[in-house]
């Protein structure tokens, strides 16, 4: 089952409508979107100098494309 509009803004809290509509096109579940935004997005959005130091690889995939979307929200003013 896909992700809906609710599903993001009660993992994430309050963001962006439209960074919502493109996790929601991503096809994310809501189980990955819990786990993705509780451990490896986070942290890849808020330390990724310490992740790439302590040798994990980059994130692809969903992950990479929920990183993105993250990064992308904290950037805006």
């Amino acid at each position: 089952m896909r992700v809906a509009h609710d599903d993001v803004v009660s993992v994430l809290g309050p963001v962006d409508e439209t960074v919502v509509a493109d996790i929601v096109a991503t096809g994310v579940t809501p189980e990955e979107l819990a786990e993705a935004s509780r451990v490896e997005a986070w942290a890849w959005v808020n330390a990724d100098e310490a992740m790439i130091g302590e040798g994990r690889p980059l994130p692809s995939g969903r992950l990479a494309k929920l990183v993105e979307l993250l990064q992308s929200d904290q950037d805006e003013p």
